[in-house]
């Protein structure tokens, strides 16, 4: 019988590209949604395939499947969604880890959760290993996504302590690829969609500021190595790329590949934006083998290629 896949948030980024990655590999795959910030044209090639199902689900509501494996992605994930109704964010982080923990209790499924860079905060630790506690404002506009997602750690390893349930737990730094949200307010997709439109690309702060920008193919395979490594290798363990980029150098590389005549044009940070954001991965290479493999410039191509179609229609 085929692997059966459950992957909550199954429409949106990360979630369609994991779907595909599934479906390639020959699994029967459920992807659930509630479509707030997820898309049906990410996943529409998939609809009809025989082992492909969707289904419009809440995670803060219970479910009831018979599946082997559980990615929870579901959450929105940048700043201009989570904060249009943070309330709802947390309960998507809170309720929904204990939905689907229940649900992988219930049917004995390992389960993977999908945690984020920002559980550090802005940092006082510079590359940031597992093993920092982080710096987060818990009152602050970004702590319904930072304490949400906290919280939902707390309960993965809550329920792998009194329940020894089977955990994986992967903290994501900034990823970016096809399928992203044009709106979404994320660095890449603005300076890109800007670009492409000809308009001024928007700076927060000096720009001095730093990401680490991973591939969205590169984080799929660490994903997948993260649920295929063996029991009791719970995490977490951060994924994205150490190669470290401040937003005056990632708008010139933008600009390099688009062409035209934007300029750049320069705003107030926003309230507790990290100043710099770079993971140590030894423990991802240590123990999955895995490191990112594609270089900026050539994800970003793919990356406007994408968007050129978004943009032109």
């Amino acid at each position: 019988m085929n692997k059966r896949v459950l992957v909550t948030g199954g429409s949106g980024f990360l979630g369609s590209h994991l779907c595909d990655r599934h479906i390639k590999d020959g699994a029967d795959v459920l992807c659930i949604d509630n479509f707030f910030t997820g898309s049906k044209a990410n996943i529409s090639h998939l609809i009809g395939h025989p082992h492909f199902e969707l289904m419009r689900h809440d995670v803060t509501f219970p479910l009831y499947v018979e599946v082997d494996q559980i990615y929870n992605l579901a959450c929105p994930a940048s700043p201009i969604h989570y904060q249009l109704d943070p309330v709802q964010t947390t309960k998507t982080s809170v309720h929904g880890a204990i939905n689907m923990l229940g649900l992988a209790k219930r049917v004995k499924a390992r389960i993977f959760q999908a945690s984020t860079s920002e559980v550090y905060g802005d940092p006082e630790l510079h590359p940031q290993p597992e093993s920092y506690w982080g710096k987060v404002n818990p009152i602050g506009p970004r702590s319904c996504y930072d304490e949400g997602k906290r919280c939902a750690e707390t309960l993965f390893f809550d329920y792998y302590r009194q329940h020894n349930l089977d955990i994986k737990v992967v903290r994501i730094f900034n990823t970016y690829g096809p399928n992203m949200h044009p709106n979404d307010g994320r660095v890449v997709s603005n300076f890109v969609v800007q670009a492409l439109k000809g308009e001024d690309l928007t700076i927060y702060g000096d720009g001095q500021q730093t990401r680490s920008f991973c591939y969205v193919d590169d984080m799929i395979d660490g994903f997948v190595r993260m649920m295929d490594s063996e029991k009791g290798f719970t995490g977490p363990v951060n994924m994205g790329n150490p190669g470290e980029f401040t937003m005056l150098e990632l708008a010139e590389n933008v600009l390099c590949l688009v062409g035209g005549k934007s300029k750049l044009t320069f705003h107030p940070l926003p309230t507790d934006d990290p100043r710099q954001r770079k993971p140590d991965i030894s423990l991802a290479k240590e123990k999955l083998g895995w490191e990112p493999r594609v270089r900026l410039e050539d994800g970003l191509k793919e990356t406007i290629t994408y968007f050129k179609k978004i943009v032109n229609s």
